[in-house]
């Protein structure tokens, strides 16, 4: 598979990227950028929130985040969890154990009233989640 990926980029380079100049200058900028993103709690709530419109364990939500770029979680999973049980405690989530003893987690309707707030940038949502993840 390693030659074909090599095959791949040598066609790429030759063919889409033919056209594409990128100074050293600019190439420092955009990795500089990338080391400077951080995920903003109030960004990763809100995916979690939109991931639980629909039943998911913690295992899932957690691939479906590293799907959208969040890798706060990857190595402290335990995180995770508290955050989904703060969320429980607020009455923003629900859980249940299934019969196979896996845990899932969904949105109930105060979160799902939360999210469309949040969506449709009423009041000062982030304002509100800040203060919920800090206390």
């Amino acid at each position: 598979m390693e030659d074909r990926l090599k095959k791949l980029k040598k066609s790429m380079d030759q063919s889409a990227f033919a056209a594409l100049t990128f100074t050293e200058k600019h190439r420092n900028e955009v990795r500089e950028k990338i080391k400077k993103q951080k995920e903003k709690d109030e960004d990763i709530l809100l995916a979690v929130l939109h991931l639980l419109v629909y039943e998911k364990t913690g295992h899932e939500l957690t691939a479906f985040l590293r799907s959208r770029g969040v890798r706060r979680f990857e190595e402290n999973e335990g995180a995770l969890y508290t955050l989904l049980h703060q969320l429980e405690q607020k009455g923003w989530i629900g859980s249940a154990w299934n019969d196979s003893g896996s845990k899932h987690y969904q949105l109930k309707n105060k979160g799902k009233k939360l999210l469309q707030k949040a969506e449709a940038k009423e009041g000062n949502v982030l304002l509100v989640l800040k203060e919920m993840l800090e206390g």
